[in-house]
């Protein structure tokens, strides 16, 4: 790695040293910028063995302590903004924009984690001269985060913070795509703040890593982002280990369009939503729905917008858009754009690539069994089905399977009537989906997860459990009687 980084120093918080390494690349040019360690089953067993041994003394830590020490891993990592900027351009393909958005979303995360620590953890029901009953929250133990590639820093930390917070000890599993912005970085912000060893235990390695991490028996809780399907193995193995687990999964969330929406408006936001970080988001844009009587339009703008943006390195020039995050991601949005051509769509933008960058493409003529149409794409395609009426809108709005976010476009009253009827965990009238606010719960429903809830005080009801407690005051009388 760069010997001027300060991150350089984070191996002290990696603690594998040994055996064999994954590279660390560049998505945009495929070099090679450092390597980390490919954790062995050994490695992931001592990494959850660790975080038990200290997990008591952790959550015997002062709420306010443990406070300080996430508020200062956050002001850490705004002071080393710089190179946290380094890491996502140049191994999670962002741009210097996205980059930023989610440096700052970060800095959110730590803070509402630190907050939590101000909320009350205890509820008293009776307090009266011979009882004293309440309950608590108390920590589950080892929470065990499993991270996405696509906001790897954000994503990780979400779930990391308030599982600190809570008392927990935590072992991260990143993406192997995104093992320095996903994971090493977050283990040294919170090293240098003064987290105890062996609290955080960051893993880098495989997906056969995750997998041992969920069946490891010291761990109480599994925390993932990432596919629906990875999700639903995930949830049938910690089901079957009867431990908890919270899954924020995939989504196809619609974009509806209103006979009655400002067009240009909604094709601004449904480029942007679409595009951003190359369409590589669950919130993102999975299909736009618009009525057949601004179709034409809605799509000819769109295609404009999508003409514009710039493709290219984002480490090396300004860019709208940077490279896929794997050739094999490339090809299978690839694929179904060429699938969707052979079955008679017409790509009205886009649909060519150059290396690891995709062109932003924009679809009409799609049949309702496209996978276009069905499947989460997770790249910069704008696929467009047109509708009659509102009841064939909400049929085309709901009939994915996911529930994760929607966004609902046209005149106020029409637009939040639809909404109402939108089967989605987050909703948004005459709004881009891709927003995240820590006072707003975050989470989706059906195919989009197990309805966890990320931000506000949710999060403190993931992490831990409740412990209902009572003292005697006086002495009881216990007497079993036959009448």
């Amino acid at each position: 790695m760069r010997s001027d980084l300060w991150a350089e120093k984070m191996y002290a918080g990696s603690w594998i040293t040994t055996g064999a390494t994954l590279d660390v690349t560049d998505k945009a040019t495929g070099e090679t910028i450092g390597k980390v360690a490919d954790a062995t089953a050994a490695d992931i067993a001592d990494a959850c063995a660790r975080a038990n041994a200290v997990a008591a003394s952790w959550a015997a830590v002062a709420p306010s302590e443990r406070a300080d020490i996430i508020r200062r891993a956050g002001e850490l990592m705004i002071e080393h903004k710089d190179e946290a900027v380094y890491w996502l351009v140049r191994e999670t393909g962002s741009t210097r924009y996205k980059a930023e958005f989610e440096i700052a979303v970060t800095k959110d995360y730590f803070d509402h984690a630190a907050n939590l620590l101000s909320a009350p953890w205890r509820t008293v029901i009776q307090d009266d001269a011979e009882t004293l009953s309440y309950f608590e929250r108390t920590p589950l133990g080892v929470v065990s985060v499993i991270g996405p590639f696509n906001w790897p820093l954000v994503l990780g930390l979400r779930a990391v913070a308030p599982a600190l917070a809570a008392g927990n000890a935590v072992v991260l599993k990143p993406s192997s795509n995104t093992a320095v912005a996903g994971g090493l970085l977050l283990a040294r912000l919170f090293e240098e703040a003064g987290l105890p060893a062996g609290v955080l235990s960051v893993v880098t390695g495989s997906g056969s890593a995750g997998a041992a991490m969920v069946r490891d028996p010291n761990v109480a809780m599994i925390a993932f982002t990432g596919s629906t399907g990875v999700g639903r193995d995930i949830g049938a193995a910690a089901g079957g280990e009867l431990k908890r687990f919270a899954l924020e999964l995939g989504g196809k969330n619609p974009f509806v369009v209103l006979h009655d929406a400002d067009i240009e408006l909604a094709a601004r936001a449904g480029a942007f939503a679409t595009f951003l970080h190359q369409g590589q988001i669950c919130i993102a844009v999975g299909l736009h729905i618009v009525h057949e009587s601004v179709a034409d339009a809605y799509a000819a703008r769109l295609a404009e917008l999508a003409r514009e943006m710039k493709v290219g390195d984002p480490w090396r020039e300004q860019v709208a858009l940077g490279p896929i995050i794997s050739e094999r991601q490339r090809d299978h949005i690839h694929q179904m754009v060429q699938e969707s051509v052979s079955e008679g769509a017409k790509v009205v933008e886009g649909g060519t690539y150059e290396g690891s960058f995709y062109r932003p493409t924009v679809v009409t003529n799609l049949g309702s069994s496209s996978r276009l149409v069905k499947e989460e794409v997770f790249g910069p395609i704008a696929p467009i089905v047109t509708f009659q009426d509102d009841e064939e809108a909400l049929r085309l709005a709901n009939g994915s399977g996911y529930g994760l976010a929607a966004s609902i476009f046209g005149e106020l009253g029409h637009a939040r009537e639809i909404a109402k009827r939108v089967e989605s965990g987050m909703v948004h009238v005459n709004d881009q989906p891709v927003k995240v606010d820590t006072r707003a719960p975050f989470g989706g429903v059906k195919a989009s997860g197990n309805t966890t809830r990320i931000g506000t005080q949710h999060d403190l009801d993931e992490y831990t459990t409740a412990r209902w407690v009572t003292e005697m005051k006086v002495t009881p009388t216990y007497t079993l009687s036959n009448s």
